[in-house]
Order: structure tokens, then C-alpha cells, then sequence
């Protein structure tokens, strides 16, 4: 007679025992690597965000030949009628250069502050409330889209910074500094884009949002230097363009692109900070956005 079968040997109790194989080595294939949660993927998950957002850009590349049309605009009409009846002073530098950083800060503040309307549509749309439900840190997503913002802003940096050379405008080609342009250009598009979806997570629709944004980027547009000389200004307005994180990004700019005299070092601290707050802000409205 065949000998009857063995006995199926009782299972451990000890739940790490079946980890372990005969030489008590760890056996991956039963105990699979614990993946990585929380703030150690942030670097990874703000890169793939921004990736998934600067991809939009091959369906609609037509967003960025039509909002180089203002900054032309601008350069074109406003720059050189100035330049002619030279009504602003500029320490001896010709309006239209003094105008081009300006230009250039305000053509990246357009594209950024109007990005809540971005966010409203992916809560309509039920792709926010999936984006949450993932182990993505919040602070993750806004960055992410904050500075996707701040790449396409830089884009249109450069597409500005080609039509003022062709107007013949003075600017430096030092690699050193058109990294710094491209830094300022980010840090300041970012903390912008924070300001448009931070709003978001108050008003939570498109319609208030539009109403807003447009209602202040005209004064935080006309309460900087981007036009003339903080000197120049009443004092009270002077006092609004300290307290406008717009200002010191043109500061930046200016002082990198035509080498006039910047306080880079405040510039740059002001940006980071504004751009960290208005993470943090948006960051802790976005819940409310996804109710």
C-alpha cells in the first residue's frame, strides 16, 4: 500500500515568518518592497505634474502665438511713442529698453493668473477629486501646476525677449544671466498662479474667478515698476509697489537683462517666499475646491 499523504504543515502565526524562505532570507516575491508615500515622491510627482501640464501645449499651440500679440502691442505702440516724447525718465536708457523686463513680466503674470480657471475645470470635470484620492501630497499638485505655469511662462519670456531684439532693444545674451531671467520668470509665474488658484478655492467658480483676476491684474500690473520708476510714483503707490511681489520680479529682470542696478539678492528672497506662501495657501484651499 502507497503511505498516505503528509500533512500540510500548520502555518506560522508570526506574519513575518512566510517572508522568510529556507535560508531566512527575505523573499521579495511574497513580501513585495513597501513603495514610497508621502513627501519622499514629491520631487517625482511635481515633475510628472508638470510634465501632464506642459503636455496640453502640443493641442493648443495656438495659445502661444495669440498671447504674444499684447506683448508686441505694447512694445510696438506704447514703447516707441514714449521713447519719441521721452515723458518718463529712465537714467539715460531709451524707454523701450526700460519697458521690455516690464513687458516680459507682465506677459508670464497674464498666462499665471488666470490658472484657477484651470483647476475649476478639472473639479468639473471629476479629474481633481481623482487627483486626490491618489498619494500625491496636495502641496504636490499645486506645485506642480505652479510651476508648469512657470515653463510656459518662460516660453513666452523668450518669444517677447525675440520681438524686442528685432525692435533693436539693448539686451544681454550672458548665459549666466538668461538663467537668472528664466528663474525670476518662474519664481514670479508660480507665486501668481498660487494668488489665481488660491481665489479659486474661495469663489469655487469660473465666472467669479474671471471677474476677479481681471479686476486685479491691472492694478497689480500699473502698481509696479513695470512702466516707470517707483520714484516717480505718489506715495501711497510707492508703498503698493513694495508690497507687489510683480516689482521686485521686474527689478530682476531688469537688472539681468540691461544691466542696470538691481537688488538681486532681495529680488530673488521675495519671489521664493511669495512663491512658498502662495503654495501653502493654495495647498490648504484645495479640499475646499474638491467638495
Amino acid at each position: 500500500m502507497s503511505a498516505a499523504p503528509a500533512a500540510p504543515q500548520p502555518a506560522s502565526a508570526d506574519p513575518g515568518a512566510a517572508a522568510l524562505d529556507a535560508d531566512g532570507k527575505l523573499d521579495l516575491l511574497l513580501t513585495p518592497p513597501r513603495p514610497r508615500t508621502g513627501w519622499r515622491v514629491l520631487p517625482a510627482r511635481v515633475a510628472a505634474l508638470c510634465t501632464v501640464e506642459l503636455q496640453k501645449l502640443r493641442h493648443d499651440r495656438a495659445e502661444l502665438y495669440t498671447r504674444a500679440v499684447q506683448p508686441a502691442l505694447w512694445l510696438l505702440i506704447f514703447g516707441e511713442t514714449f521713447t519719441r516724447i521721452k515723458a518718463i525718465p529712465t537714467d539715460g536708457i531709451p524707454y523701450i529698453d526700460y519697458l521690455a523686463p516690464g513687458i516680459i513680466a507682465q506677459s508670464a503674470m497674464f498666462i499665471a493668473i488666470f490658472y484657477g480657471i484651470m483647476i475649476i475645470w478639472e473639479r468639473d470635470s471629476g479629474i481633481l477629486t481623482k487627483l486626490l484620492v491618489t498619494p500625491t501630497p496636495r502641496a504636490a499638485l499645486i506645485t506642480g501646476k505652479a510651476f508648469a505655469a512657470g515653463v510656459k511662462a518662460l516660453i513666452q519670456a523668450v518669444v517677447v525677449i525675440v520681438i524686442a531684439a528685432l525692435l533693436g532693444v539693448a539686451l544681454t545674451w550672458n548665459p549666466l544671466r538668461l538663467l537668472g531671467v528664466g528663474v525670476a520668470v518662474i519664481l514670479g509665474s508660480a507665486f501668481f498662479s498660487c494668488l489665481s488658484m488660491t481665489i479659486a478655492g474661495i469663489v469655487l467658480t469660473r465666472d467669479r474667478l474671471m471677474g476677479i483676476g481681471q479686476a486685479i491684474t491691472m492694478p497689480l500690473f500699473f502698481g509696479s515698476s513695470a512702466l516707470y520708476p517707483v520714484s516717480i510714483m505718489p506715495g501711497w503707490l510707492q508703498a503698493v509697489s513694495k508690497a507687489n511681489p510683480l516689482s521686485y520680479q521686474v527689478d530682476a529682470l531688469r537688472g539681468l537683462l540691461l544691466g542696470t542696478h538691481a537688488h538681486l539678492a532681495l529680488d530673488y528672497g521675495v519671489l521664493a517666499v511669495a512663491a512658498a506662501l502662495g503654495i501653502l495657501a493654495a495647498s490648504s484651499l484645495l479640499g475646499r475646491l474638491a467638495r
